[in-house]
């Protein structure tokens, strides 16, 4: 066989196995269907601006070690991610913390004032909850809940809050401190020069073939390499012989601005119904990238058809367990590793996926 591994996927999960077998001078093919690498954190240059193509993508981590790992391929910034939420005209701080409180309620001015609304209002879901808007109520009360996760919640989902099950918002975060910033993690920033030149650096060196995609030719594939690491829908590979399996998708319009600063802000969300789109980035934001002009976009959430990118899976139980029947299956392919939030239907943040990579090299290495 012509290589040793075989990687179906050139996104974070295939470029950390493949920059990890490269290191021990293994023989590497990387394919992936797209025209580009890097997956979903791919970011284009546009007026200059290192834009994100699938979304805003802010990588953060309490791993000393995967921090330590990106940052030996590129510098990262120390940008934090403070989002902004805006209702018809009024804004608020994300996430809920004493700056949030103290706007939605004029007499809050300590944490005690902050606590004594949500407390009150808290007491109106008096049993089990049922749905998504008796969790949240139950967690934040209602004044937080209709401003700032109902329109959110039901745009993401296109179902009513009262539709959709508990366990979505196992919990929401209350902070009793004026903290804007989104992530309790410890290493927090951007790639300075965008995602793309964090992953060019990881697999260099390595063979790359784009505009390929594995089930065009599953037969020669897989009779090339020893091994073949799998990064893509994990229904799709055994031919959705026992269905498919549910996600949902988003749609993208980027515009050019011919001014500086167009909102002040990276990501500002829209959580009312009065707009379709769920929020705005603003992409030089994330780098402080001086320029005449600016680059937005809006994010548009909508239910997946066929062709479209395959962004947030759908963790009810008829999902969970097909996916938990296409695993068992996994487990008898031969020399076939399946990783990355495709191939498992699990949500991933980008230092899971790195931690999961990295230790799926380790346990399968030849």
């Amino acid at each position: 066989m012509k290589y040793d591994y075989l990687i179906v996927g050139a996104g974070l999960y295939g470029a950390t196995f493949a920059e990890q077998a490269k290191k021990e001078r293994k023989k590497v093919l990387i394919i992936d269907k797209r025209n580009h690498i890097a997956g979903n954190v791919y970011t284009e240059v546009i007026e200059g601006i290192n834009v994100h193509r699938y979304g805003a993508h802010i990588f953060h981590t309490d791993y000393k070690d995967i921090w330590e790992y990106v940052n030996s391929f590129v510098e990262f910034n120390r940008y934090t991610n403070s989002p902004i939420a805006r209702i018809g005209d009024e804004i608020y701080n994300m996430p809920f913390n004493m700056n949030t409180f103290s706007k939605i309620w004029d007499d809050v001015f300590t944490p005690e004032d902050a606590l004594r609304h949500i407390s009150e209002e808290k007491k109106e879901i008096d049993h089990e909850p049922n749905n998504l808007e008796e969790q949240a109520i139950s967690l934040v009360g209602r004044t937080i809940y209709e401003k700032l996760i109902k329109g959110y919640t039901e745009k993401q989902w296109n179902r009513d809050c009262k539709d959709l099950p508990a366990f979505i918002i196992k919990r929401l975060p209350v902070r009793l401190i004026y903290d804007n910033n989104y992530f309790n993690d410890k290493y927090q920033g951007i790639p300075i020069g965008g995602y793309t030149k964090l992953v060019e650096n990881m697999i260099a060196g390595v063979e790359i073939k784009l505009n390929a995609n594995f089930f065009d030719d599953t037969k020669y594939y897989k009779s090339i390499a020893k091994k073949i690491v799998y990064t893509g829908p994990i229904d799709e590979y055994f031919q959705y012989s026992l269905g498919a399996l549910e996600w949902r998708s988003l749609r993208f319009e980027t515009k050019i601005i011919d001014k500086e600063n167009y909102q002040g802000n990276a990501v500002v969300n829209y959580t009312g119904h009065e707009v379709d789109y769920t929020r705005v980035i603003e992409h030089k934001h994330f780098e402080n990238k001086q320029s005449n002009k600016t680059v937005i976009t809006y994010e548009y959430p909508t239910n997946y058809k066929k062709g479209m990118e395959k962004y947030y899976t759908i963790n009810d139980d008829k999902n969970n367990q097909l996916a938990a029947a296409y695993r068992k299956l996994a487990l008898q392919e031969k020399n076939v590793i399946f990783g990355g939030r495709l191939a498992e239907y699990k949500y991933y943040d980008m230092d899971d996926v790195i931690k999961s990579a990295l230790e799926s090299y380790k346990i399968h290495k030849m």
